[in-house]
């Protein structure tokens, strides 16, 4: 029988979370599979937006999961134990603190270096694959559009070049052990890790709701995956209720 390869690479793709998916519904996904594009034409980003990315010079990088019994159990689980271990992955590589941003981007200062895109496939009421998408600025210097104040890992290292390819083997083989080291007795240490590393955590920011924009103090992320925030009253926001606000400098 032959071996399944974990760690594959596409020259071109669309999306590198539809391909992942399309190898789901086609019956020929495995737990840990990924799949590393050097370019994507038509990348995702949250709430519909695109994700942008020079070619050969960026991580973008899809994972397929079968949840395990911790992650149905704690659906905000995955998404926060993603988010942390690639946080720290960055902070490993360059020696800088980066930040999660409620709900998965991954922040140096006040500017995005990756985001990460989780898809979920249900039969009924059975949560039965996750594709996890990560996208992290690697060599990138130039953006534009909605990415005009992201920046790469080279900006914030200092560094003159990294292996793309290189870097997304490493993420992925540290990823997947943690993803299969899951129970659910590490939850309660998980979101303290995430809400350590949360972006503008005990300060002020600004939040857009509907065409409201307010000030607020974040406090923290909830089990439930939901942003916390105090001003007048404690104010608890789902997912894709409010957005960041965030002030150019």
């Amino acid at each position: 029988m032959e071996k399944v390869q974990l760690f594959n690479i596409l020259d071109s793709v669309d999306s590198t979370n539809n391909y992942a998916m399309a190898r789901i519904n086609e019956g020929l996904a495995e737990h840990g599979m990924a799949w590393f594009a050097r370019e994507q034409t038509s990348g995702k980003g949250q709430r519909g937006k695109k994700w942008q990315s020079e070619p050969d010079n960026n991580i973008i990088l899809s994972i397929t999961v079968k949840p395990s019994p911790a992650f149905i159990s704690n659906p905000f689980y995955l998404s926060a134990l993603v988010a942390t271990t690639c946080n720290d992955f960055l902070q490993k590589i360059t020696g800088e603190n980066f930040y999660i941003k409620w709900p998965n981007d991954l922040f140096w200062r006040d500017r995005k270096t990756g985001g990460i895109l989780i898809e979920n496939k249900f039969s009924g009421d059975s949560w039965n694959w996750a594709v996890v998408g990560i996208g992290i600025n690697v060599n990138q210097i130039m953006f534009g559009g909605e990415l005009a104040r992201a920046a790469s890992l080279k900006q914030v290292s200092g560094k003159d070049q990294y292996e793309p390819v290189k870097l997304a083997r490493e993420l992925h083989e540290f990823l997947l052990e943690k993803i299969n080291c899951v129970t659910e007795k590490g939850f309660a240490a998980l979101i303290n890790e995430y809400n350590n590393n949360l972006y503008k955590k005990n300060n002020e920011a600004k939040l857009k709701k509907e065409n409201a924009v307010f000030s607020t103090i974040i406090k923290e992320v909830n089990h439930f995956g939901q942003l916390v925030t105090n001003d007048t009253i404690e104010r608890i926001f789902d997912f894709g209720e409010v957005q960041w606000v965030v002030e150019a400098e």
